[in-house]
């Protein structure tokens, strides 16, 4: 073997052995009021935080653990959403949470209920080429009725990169015509009627995808949030794509 040749083997094994080194895992997590010291010898609200942490090559595991956590401390938090929040971690998240909730049960003695919060981070797909996570927050603040959304995170396992919904796909207008039936399918809306016939808001009467799409190993995930394109009362809207049907149009390869 020449030198030029042995110089391209150990740089083949080198990057072998760099590939194998850059698995990252999974594991559950979970943070609940009792687990912050300011509900040591006072009544705490519910707060319950499940998450997940990755471990693997360090540079990138921090990346997308630290979008993860960002996401919870955001979701958590009570001051002005134009600011950037205060917590700096998940438990401190938790903490100004209740901090929160004891300084406005303090003004408003008659407040009724207390707080409640519950923020979940998932793994929904894990391939060599993406990772994907679903996102979940429901918060009581008081009033009529709590608030909750749904949202889905795509990152690039080699970088921590996040990935679009829209990078998902190969043909998104093909996807996005192929979607609209499967909606129209799942609410019974004739493919001759208006969108909207049935009390949607799509704007324009015009059918559109969802901000955040899911996928799974078996699913691709259309999910519209209460608001989104119909009233609170309606709840949140999901539809499931089987990930066979749409394959033609998607980007991703199990």
């Amino acid at each position: 073997m020449n030198n030029k040749s042995l110089v391209v083997l150990l740089w083949s094994l080198m990057g072998l052995s760099c590939a194998k080194e850059n698995v990252l895992t999974v594991s559950p997590n979970n943070l609940t009021e009792a687990d912050v010291a300011v509900c040591d010898d006072a009544f705490c609200p519910e707060v319950t935080v499940s998450y997940v942490i990755v471990s693997g090559e360090s540079s990138i595991a921090e990346t997308i653990n630290t979008k993860i956590e960002t996401f919870i401390i955001k979701a958590l938090n009570l001051g002005d959403p134009e600011e950037e929040p205060k917590a700096a971690t998940v438990a401190e998240a938790i903490t100004h949470f209740i901090e929160m909730y004891r300084i406005h049960s303090a003004e408003f003695p008659d407040m009724g209920a207390a707080y409640f919060a519950n923020v979940s981070v998932t793994e929904t797909f894990h391939a060599p080429h993406l990772l994907s996570f679903e996102l979940k927050n429901y918060l009581f603040t008081g009033g009529a009725h709590g608030y909750g959304s749904t949202i889905f995170l795509h990152v690039d396992p080699l970088t921590g990169a996040e990935i679009s919904s829209e990078a998902l796909f190969k043909d998104l207008n093909g996807f996005k015509a192929f979607a609209e039936k499967k909606f129209r399918e799942a609410n019974g809306i004739p493919i001759s009627e208006n969108i909207n016939t049935t009390g949607f808001w799509f704007e324009n009467d015009t059918f559109t995808l969802p901000e955040y799409i899911g996928i799974t190993d078996q699913h691709i995930i259309l999910r519209y949030n209460q608001y989104d394109i119909a009233s609170y009362a309606a709840g949140p809207i999901e539809v499931l794509i089987p990930r066979k049907e749409a394959e033609t149009y998607l980007k991703i390869k199990s």
